[in-house]
């Protein structure tokens, strides 16, 4: 509304100067920037871009270079109008605040085409000229191009600004801020926004969100052991197991309530813990069944060393 309050001021002007026309002698007013003024007041924004050039190069003058750069971004050359307005605002800074609505109008019109890399450059280009601009109503949007551009840390900021003003947002939203975090390696904060939305899908729509939570929680409870923290590692590869994905991972995560239960001195959990890595896949000559096996008989027979046997 903003936009269209300033160019309708701009048709009065543009108005006041027709009418002057049949005053004055040509000579004084029939310069380029008059004729640029009254071919854009017509709407012929062809004539009129030509006419400012023009008139850009006769004067060097910022006003030239700004009618450039808000003709450019009325018809859509994100570009060109930060290229000309970038000129104007160096010959006068006065132009940066007309520079950014002008570009700002630019991205919610490309956002309501769906032109989202039009709308990600315009509102880039607003903010260079308006650091402190509010962009809010376009945070999703924008927050969804980096997303899908695999830009995870210019995404989150952008979808934390959308979710503090709707709060209750669909499960497809929490679904990628969940995983922007994950992708950003804070799966602590992921995990509380998988957990959240897995109250929210239909059961036949949680594999996808529990692939996370298995994920996630079992990143969590490796670094928790590491920590020596054993209750919260318990806990964390209990849920992976208990949500049963990752399915490709769930006996390594029994092997991991083993180690976890053997340094907590839980010696016969630790052995069921190690069983059932080989019942997952009795047929398994793998590395992982093997060091099940040999952990089973460190507990059991008393082999191996302190360090490996934990405290059972």
């Amino acid at each position: 509304m903003r936009y269209r309050a300033i160019k309708c001021i701009m048709l009065v002007a543009f108005a006041c100067v027709l009418l002057m026309v049949s005053c004055v002698p040509r000579a004084t007013e029939d310069g380029a920037l008059a004729r640029g003024d009254v071919a854009f007041a017509t709407g012929d924004l062809d004539e009129a871009l030509a006419e400012y050039q023009l008139a850009a190069r006769q004067g060097d003058a910022a006003e030239a270079y700004a009618r450039v750069g808000h003709t450019y971004a009325d018809l859509g050359r994100v570009e060109e109008a930060r290229d000309f307005y970038r000129r104007a605002t160096e010959r006068d800074r006065r132009w940066a605040n007309q520079a950014g609505i002008d570009l700002l109008h630019l991205a919610r019109y490309a956002e309501s085409r769906s032109d989202r890399f039009q709308m990600a450059s315009a509102v880039e280009t607003a903010l260079e000229f308006i650091p402190g601009l509010s962009v809010e109503d376009l945070a999703l949007p924008l927050a969804r191009h980096y997303f899908r551009d695999g830009d995870f840390g210019r995404a989150l900021p952008l979808y934390l600004k959308a979710l503090a003003s709707a709060p209750d947002s669909a499960a497809d939203v929490l679904m990628e801020v969940g995983t922007a975090f994950e992708e950003v390696g804070d799966c602590e904060r992921a995990l509380g926004f998988f957990e959240s939305l897995r109250d929210q899908v239909r059961p036949r729509e949680r594999n996808e969100v529990d692939w996370h939570i298995g994920t996630c929680s079992f990143a969590l409870g490796r670094q928790s052991r590491v920590d020596g923290e054993g209750e919260e590692a318990l806990q964390l590869v209990d849920r992976t197991i208990e949500v049963g994905e990752p399915k490709n991972i769930i006996p390594q995560v029994w092997f991991e309530r083993g180690e976890i239960l053997s340094e907590m001195g839980e010696c016969d959990g630790a052995v069921e813990a190690y069983r059932m890595v080989r019942a997952l896949d009795p047929a398994s000559t793998g590395a992982l069944v093997r060091r099940a096996e040999e952990r089973i008989d460190e507990l059991r027979f008393g082999l191996g060393s302190q360090e490996v046997r934990g405290s059972c």
